[in-house]
């Protein structure tokens, strides 16, 4: 089902963030959300998540079971390990243990097995925080910067795992990056 948002008002005090925007997003499709800081790249997530709610409009098709996300901090509980963190999400399947391990070997972290997240480097950890929000089986995605503080090479390998992940899933990714949305092939939407 296409996620749909109509008429969508939202401000804060007098500044209106989003102002009537309405559109759609295709079912198992990436779109890339660009814009200048501040024009409602995030407030739109938070919309589609349901953590905030719209002052007018609708928002529909949001799955019923849930969906997914990285958030732009990263949201860790930081006394877990990595692979702790990932269990959180993932109920006991025959090969969860195996999804965990391939999750944190193709994002490259191969920290102690019970060493907490909170020793962590930042850019471990947001890797942490994107595998968590990808090997959760959502149909939806909401992704905010998720590739944020990555150096280049590390950077490509999530991007990798992330279009490996999303494959058939609708995803919705807030970048600053243009070049996100052509390593994804993705449907580029730009706010003003």
């Amino acid at each position: 089902m296409d996620l749909i948002l109509r008429d969508i008002f939202k401000a804060y005090g007098g500044n209106k963030v989003l102002d009537g925007f309405s559109h759609t997003f295709p079912e198992g499709s990436v779109t890339c959300v660009l814009g200048r800081s501040g024009c409602g790249k995030t407030t739109l997530l938070r919309l589609i998540a349901g953590l905030e709610a719209p002052d007018a409009g609708q928002i529909l098709g949001v799955p019923e079971d849930g969906l997914s996300m990285v958030f732009q901090e990263d949201r860790l509980p930081l006394q877990l390990s990595a692979a702790g963190c990932l269990r959180c999400v993932l109920r006991k399947t025959a090969n969860r243990e195996g999804d965990i391990a391939e999750a944190l070997a193709a994002l490259g972290i191969g920290e102690p097995p019970d060493k907490p997240v909170r020793e962590f480097s930042g850019g471990m950890r947001r890797r942490v925080a994107l595998a968590r929000a990808l090997v959760y089986p959502a149909l939806l995605v909401l992704l905010d910067e998720p590739f944020k503080g990555l150096d280049a090479d590390t950077r490509a390998r999530a991007v990798a795992f992330a279009r490996a992940r999303l494959a058939g899933r609708t995803a919705v990714l807030v970048t600053h990056d243009e070049a996100d949305a052509a390593a994804f092939d993705a449907r580029v939407l730009r706010l003003h």
